[in-house]
């Protein structure tokens, strides 16, 4: 039997203010650290960079944390109430700093958030990997925890559209922090831990071996990695895109995003149908292609050509619910794949690998794209030349599509389907029985 509405809701809450959160880091960070303490752009994507590779240690770690913790609020959970506090607080101060800081500032919050982030997000998305075993509800769930965290991106670009930049920012700092606590309280309290199938739990020593040793899992990562590449390139250069190239200020950019994800949100229940009818990979594959055919008219756009990119961003945002869905829901099949291979419960390790490339493909192409601006001489704070905003034009509009071709040539013939997966999870399930 399913997860209920009212299960799927609870557990999907806390996707509301983590969404609150990623969105303005990758979004609005770097603009508003460059245009109003004047950080180089260069310096600003150096620093997301080096947070990352933190990241490839520290994820893999926290999985498998994750997957040993034996208190009694449950694996996951426990992390998620820790996690809390840290996040709540660095929010505060990367999101509404005082007057004067500098890099330091910057760079000691950001590390402060990444550390929260990977405390929190690592169990969370194991812990919905483990509510059901069926093909058809892992998509569902994750369509739900996607479309909540579409609205938590929202509720972020509202907040930050309907002020200035500073007090937009501030306002989004204490919807995290005052919603954070109570969903975590809420997901804790109303969603049940399921017991492990898994004959032995994951030994660290093996965690790594198996996860490189696995092609089906190497291959839908790396697509993954890509296409959020892919994805990141435009979320970080989005406000720089509005204001040097369109030539509009930021509360356009603040409404241009809303009218983007409102999209994503209206197309989900699509999406969950989608992939309940056909093979969630060729599901994923028509997506990308469809959005990467929208966005590169993205491309021929100039100064005031505002209602051009409004139904760019309209009708791209369409795609964007079957790329946050429904690989992690491929991803939770893979985990069946290793369980009945292995006998070791390793949720939590390979959703923290997924964790890595999930920040690492946003903050990596967004860092390097910020690098790259800084060579051609761009600045946050205008003036830039016509080679600074047509590079930026070329990273914004067509380096994503090409990213989103060689994903869509990785996952056309994915072998993990739907026929295989039932006959894996049903493997799983007499070895638990019989063992």
């Amino acid at each position: 039997m399913g997860l209920g509405r009212g299960q799927l809701l609870s557990y999907g809450l806390p996707a509301l203010p983590m969404a609150g959160i990623y969105f303005p880091v990758y979004v609005f960070l770097a603009p508003f650290y460059a245009g109003t303490f004047g950080l180089s752009v260069g310096v600003i994507g150096a620093i997301f960079i080096t947070i990352r590779l933190f990241d490839a240690v520290s994820d893999p770690v926290m999985g498998w944390l994750s997957d040993r913790t034996t208190l009694r609020l449950g694996r996951r959970r426990t992390w998620l109430v820790i996690a809390t506090p840290i996040i709540m607080v660095s929010v505060l101060g990367l999101l509404a700093p005082p007057d004067g800081i500098g890099v330091g500032w910057f760079a000691g919050f950001l590390f402060a958030l990444t550390i929260g982030w990977t405390m929190y997000l690592t169990p969370f998305f194991a812990w919905g990997a483990e509510l059901s075993g069926v093909y058809e509800e892992r998509s569902r769930i994750t369509v739900w925890r996607e479309s909540i965290g579409l609205v938590g991106t929202i509720i972020a670009a509202v907040l930050y559209g309907i002020t200035d930049e500073r007090a937009g920012l501030f306002h989004v700092a204490l919807f995290v922090a005052i919603t954070l606590p109570i969903a975590t309280l809420i997901a804790c309290a109303r969603v049940p831990e399921r017991p492990s199938l898994a004959r032995e739990p994951a030994k660290l020593a093996g965690i790594i071996a198996a996860l490189k040793g696995e092609p089906i899992f190497r291959r839908l990562l790396l697509a993954y990695f890509i296409n959020g590449a892919a994805n990141g390139l435009p979320a970080g250069l989005f406000l720089f895109f509005v204001q040097y190239r369109l030539g509009a200020d930021s509360a356009t950019g603040g409404l241009l995003l809303i009218l983007y994800f409102g999209a994503a949100v209206s197309a989900a229940p699509f999406w969950i149908w989608a992939s309940a009818r056909f093979e969630k990979h060729r599901v994923w594959c028509w997506a990308m292609i469809y959005a990467g055919a929208v966005f590169l008219c993205a491309l021929t756009l100039g100064e005031g050509d505002v209602i051009g990119f409004a139904i760019i961003s309209g009708l791209s945002g369409l795609a964007l619910g079957a790329d946050l869905a429904l690989p992690s829901s491929m991803q939770a099949d893979v985990v069946d794949l290793d369980t009945a291979t292995s006998g070791q419960h390793r949720t939590g390790a390979f959703f923290a690998v997924w964790s890595v490339a999930t920040k690492a493909s946003v903050a990596l192409s967004g860092g390097i794209a910020l690098l790259i601006l800084e060579v051609v001489g761009f600045s946050g704070q205008g003036g830039n030349s016509a080679l600074a905003i047509t590079t930026l034009a070329v990273l914004y509009a067509a380096a994503p599509v090409v990213l989103k071709g060689i994903a869509v040539a990785m996952m056309w013939h994915y072998p993990l389907t739907k026929a295989r997966q039932a006959d894996i999870r049903a493997r799983i399930e007499g070895s638990a029985v019989g063992g």
